[in-house]
């Protein structure tokens, strides 16, 4: 896998699976378009880039869940950077709260930033690829909640399950263009301090270990691979097998 002269955009890149995705990117000999909402995080992966020597990665404040906003950034760097290869969906949040007290502004602000977020990129990245005539690949990181749940999940679990079926449509839509368009679903991927975890947390797993944030990099790389274009409206479930494991009460 390579990404050599890659041109890469990876939301949510301020922290978690988001900044790991981006390093892995930079280390593989991409140009990594950063963005984020959060300013300081954002300029905190950019550091730890250069501090490797990596390439000089790109870095764009964007809330996604303004699509105004989406649209210009995209606009500036269609005129700034000229193309685009791959897009990385991953910045999302949930709010986990009591369906009896979830508000519709809570729930919108969960869909708007999870679900709507993610088509407006997808829809923007994907001009950029067809414009350039070289096609291009996404990803959308959705998660195991869109095919199981925990209580009090509703809104984010909804705007992951949207997700997936948002990557099997633009996947069909956009073949024509040689674009791939294919979703991720992470089950634990521990973005803390890993150490702190209890050896019930990793044995509970059939893989034995809790997932890290690189176990979802090294899945994107794949996916966005040129050489891996006969993948296209696939979902990846990545949860050390926990999705398949039937659990009883004692």
């Amino acid at each position: 896998m390579s990404a050599q002269n890659q041109i890469v955009l990876v939301t949510g890149a301020g922290n978690g699976i988001g900044r790991s995705v981006a390093v892995a990117y930079a280390r593989d000999g991409a140009t990594v378009i950063l963005v984020d909402k959060n300013a300081e995080e954002l300029e905190g992966t950019a550091e730890m880039i250069v501090a490797e020597g990596l390439l000089q990665p790109i870095s764009r404040v964007l809330d996604l869940s303004e699509p105004a906003s989406i649209e210009a950034c995209f606009e500036e760097l269609a005129r700034s950077v000229g193309r685009l290869d791959v897009l990385i969906n991953n910045a999302g949040f949930g709010i986990w709260k009591s369906v009896y007290e979830l508000t519709i502004e809570e729930w919108d602000r969960v869909i708007h930033t999870n679900l709507r977020g993610t088509f407006v990129c997808a829809r923007e990245a994907a001009r950029m690829m067809k414009q350039s005539g070289n096609g291009g690949a996404i990803v959308n990181i959705s998660s195991t909640r869109a095919i199981m749940s925990e209580p009090n999940s509703e809104a984010y679990a909804a705007s992951k399950g949207g997700i997936l079926s948002l990557t099997h449509a633009l996947a069909v839509s956009l073949g024509p263009d040689r674009i791939c368009v294919n979703a991720i679903s992470p089950g634990w991927i521990e973005t803390g301090d890993y150490d702190k975890l209890r050896p019930d947390d990793h044995l509970q797993h059939p893989a034995q270990r809790v997932g890290k944030p690189d176990d979802i990099a090294r899945a994107c790389l794949y996916l966005t691979d040129p050489r891996n274009d006969f993948v296209t409206g696939a979902n990846i479930v990545i949860d050390g097998g926990m999705t398949r494991k039937m659990i009883y009460l004692e």
